[in-house]
């Protein structure tokens, strides 16, 4: 029996859907933040490249982290959710300040709120998306 009141209304499959999508960009941006903090020269070199001093991979990526451990913790997963979407509109805008691809960010933002809104019975009844 669950004590969860987050999935206390959920179908079993609809929870693993919300599950499976939402472990997809966590594990992304829970590799991309550890890889900050570990700062092998690929990584260094993304940094300046997009105009930022390797000074900044160590702080970025601990609130990468942060943000993504918030976003799986039931408790605090809206507002992982919310802050996921200001880092992950940071991202977009550098990518397209620079001219490169940014599809990659928006598509994780999708991937976070699809996830969340599959497994969070309050994000639904906020949110419906009847016919």
């Amino acid at each position: 029996m669950r004590s969860d009141t987050q999935t206390a209304h959920v179908s079993k499959k609809m929870l693993w859907a919300g599950r499976i999508l939402s472990a997809l960009p966590v594990l992304m941006l829970l590799f991309s933040g550890v890889m900050k903090l570990v700062k092998p020269a690929a990584v260094l070199e993304g940094f300046v490249g997009l105009g930022f001093p390797e000074s900044f991979a160590l702080g970025i990526g601990i609130v990468e982290i942060a943000c993504a451990v918030l976003y799986v913790i039931p408790r605090t997963s809206v507002l992982g959710a919310i802050l996921l979407t200001g880092y992950l509109g940071g991202a977009t805008a550098t990518h397209v300040r620079i001219g490169e691809p940014f599809f990659i960010p928006i598509v994780l933002g999708v991937l976070v709120w699809g996830g969340l809104y599959l497994r969070d019975e309050r994000l639904r009844a906020l949110l419906p998306l009847r016919q």
